[in-house]
């Protein structure tokens, strides 16, 4: 494999290079390469984000792109079009005018002097996104791509729908949006920063909105779906996901649907595996140089014949809602993922048992509004306590149906179904359905999980509503884990007709009838140790910073007393800090409250808060954006604000309200 000390290059570092677009639009760009890529030219690695190269990626970014450069490369760090310090305005993720974009640049990037006409493409999350997405168009320069915590399917796999359920990351997750776009660039960059900052205030979208108005598969939601056509993926694609992340399913399905594709899931929450949580962290960026010499350079270094797929295998542990450490061991498949791994079946018994032998049952699942509560955040990403906590609580809330304990371990590796035969009292429903391990003395570790709003039995793109206390036959798709159950342990599969705050409510009270089911598990056999080994993390140097403020999180559980409500509440205090370099100061604090009575789905009500602040010499600017969301039988009901100060001086203020009706939701 490649060398991390095999003659490192001297590297030139342009913190806001100008890519001129076809439009006319100047987008700004971190641009490092080795000082003699004139005269030895060199492959591109793109990265295309609308998080803020200036004061959003810093930290990862710093660790990251200078450690391939010194290695050969040049790395573009591109904020995209309305984004830092980037002109435009953004309408949308994953637009076609943002994959256009991206296609321009690689065109641009494959035609410089020091560039040999390669590129690759890399990132996490968004970045993962679009990287499959800009594939799927093909454009001629890019060979190979990175993609960390994405998805194949933007309804199933993404924060917006899950099982055609609506996610409360919807709103949340378009609160932290509406507040990164709408930030200045910094004025030390752009004479007309002022112009470029209040024409984002005044057409920055609120995307919720936007979201919301589709709520079954349709075009809006096809495209940028890579699974939609696989085929158009011509870039060799490595996928690289986390048990502790919201992308579990991209990184099997990719290596099942794409030739040379590549693998590895590691038990991490939302990070690049270099520096993520839990433990153990890999050696990502010597993996990815291999992939890269490889595919952009030629150079043989064996990855063609790493195996196609390989996993943690969690051991299974005593619930917490934060790991720093999981302990388990590397497996791996050589060809395909999981799909040919054979497959138990237990079946739903009376008396709420689970066992080998196929029966008829009739059980009743009446959950309260609000269970739900330990099944922590949706995407864990800020490495506090946002994992699912002990299970005992929800549990006592579900219809739960429990293993004898086990003869021996169980490796389950893969995506769990279970099959469900069953009624619902009213035409719209939802069900949540997770396998938990079950400890001697009773403490319960979810697993894994999936959900699916029963209107969308048949079909995401045409939903049906449920005829009421006809029995169906659906299937709910668990989500792909890795994961160890010692023997003498328990297996249970808990089904609940709610689950708050990770899904919005039906718009009533429903009672599910359950008279059979089964679940299936992937198994492996049990093996030893390591089947595979990684190198130890390495990275370039951190990014230099002073702290101004320091973080501090909370995450609050509350009940109030004389109302019934249950309330959680979550107050992310980001800090502030100075950029040593350039003396930019940036800062950041978000507020979540997620409310609802037991017995009244119609009572949820979510509720988010930015306030960010930029600082430089003599200038203050601070944006605060709030939006809120509730609703009723028929429809959904947003309101959204968004204020801007300079100098402590109102400059900016506008309030959007919308109503949107419910399909089959």
């Amino acid at each position: 494999m490649t060398d991390k000390n095999n003659a490192l290059r001297d590297l030139t570092e342009d913190p806001d290079h100008i890519i001129v677009l076809s439009d006319g639009t100047r987008l700004s760009t971190r641009l490092w390469r080795p000082v003699d890529a004139d005269s030895d030219p060199v492959p591109l690695i793109l990265e295309f984000l609308p998080y803020r190269k200036r004061d959003g990626t810093c930290a990862r970014d710093a660790l990251t792109h200078p450690y391939f450069a010194q290695r050969g490369y040049a790395c573009a760090r591109v904020d995209s079009r309305g984004n830092g310090d980037s002109e435009g305005l953004m309408e949308d993720e994953y637009t076609p005018q943002e994959l256009a974009d991206a296609v321009e640049v690689i065109n641009w990037a494959a035609a410089q002097p020091w560039c040999n006409g390669h590129v690759g493409m890399m990132g996490i999350s968004w970045g993962g996104f679009n990287s499959l997405q800009v594939a799927a168009l093909a454009p001629e320069p890019l060979k190979a791509i990175i993609t960390l915590c994405s998805t194949v399917d933007r309804f199933a796999d993404d924060i917006h729908y899950k099982g055609g359920c609506l996610l409360n990351e919807n709103l949340g997750w378009g609160a932290t949006m509406w507040s990164y776009s709408s930030r200045a660039p910094d004025p030390a960059l752009r004479e007309n920063w002022r112009e470029m900052w209040l024409d984002r205030l005044e057409n920055e979208p609120f995307l919720p909105s936007v979201w919301l108005r589709h709520q079954r598969r349709d075009a809006y939601w096809q495209h940028g779906s890579v699974s939609e056509d696989y085929s158009k993926l011509k870039a060799k694609v490595l996928a690289v996901g986390g048990w502790g992340d919201s992308y579990k399913n991209a990184v099997p399905q990719l290596v099942e649907a794409l030739d040379d594709a590549k693998g590895i899931v590691g038990p991490w929450v939302h990070k690049y595996p270099h520096f993520a949580a839990p433990e153990p962290r890999i050696g990502f960026l010597q993996e990815a140089l291999r992939w890269w010499d490889h595919w952009l350079k030629g150079v043989d270094t064996g990855v063609q014949d790493d195996p196609d797929y390989r996993a943690y295998l969690m051991d299974g542990v005593r619930p917490a809602a934060w790991y720093t450490e999981r302990p388990g061991r590397w497996i791996a498949e050589q060809n395909g993922a999981t799909t040919h791994l054979p497959v138990q079946t237990l079946n739903l018994g009376a008396n709420g048992t689970l066992g080998e032998a196929p029966q008829a049952i009739s059980e009743t699942i009446t959950s309260p509004a609000h269970c739900g509560a330990s099944a922590g955040e949706y995407c864990a990403i800020w490495l506090g306590p946002e994992m699912p906590g002990d299970q005992r609580a929800d549990d006592a809330l579900s219809t739960t149906f429990t293993s004898a304990p086990l003869d021996a371990d169980m490796d389950l590796v893969g995506a769990p179904r279970v099959t469900l035969a069953l009624s619902c009292d009213k035409p719209q429903g939802q069900i949540a359905v997770r396998l938990n391990h079950i400890h001697p003395d009773g403490a319960a570790t979810r697993i894994t999980y999936g959900v699916l709003n029963l209107s969308h039995r048949h079909s995401a793109a045409d939903p049906q509503p449920m005829t009421p206390d006809k029995t169906e036959h659906v299937v709910i798709n668990l989500d792909h884990v890795a994961y160890r159950i010692p023997a003498g342990h328990r297996l249970r599969v808990s089904i609940s007709n709610a689950y708050w705050p990770l899904l919005w409510p039906s718009p009533e009270a429903t009672q599910l009838t359950l008279t059979k089911g089964s679940i299936a598990l992937p198994q492996r056999p049990t093996t030893g140790g390591n089947e595979v080994e990684f190198l130890p993390p390495d990275a370039a140097e951190p990014w230099q910073t002073e702290t101004v403020r320091p973080e501090n999180h909370i995450r609050r559980q509350e009940t109030d007393m004389v109302t019934g409500t249950h309330s959680l509440v979550i107050e992310d205090d980001f800090g502030e800090v100075r950029d040593v370099d350039h003396g930019l100061v940036s800062g950041s604090v978000a507020k979540e409250r997620w409310d609802i009575h037991p017995d009244d789905p119609l009572s949820a009500r979510g509720e988010c808060i930015w306030e960010d602040t930029i600082k430089r010499d003599n200038i203050s600017l601070r944006t605060r954006t709030s939006c809120a969301m509730h609703s009723d039988a028929k429809a959904f009901y947003l309101n959204a604000k968004i204020e801007a100060w300079e100098n402590e001086k109102l400059v900016y203020s506008r309030e959007e309200n919308d109503e949107i009706a419910r399909d089959n939701l």
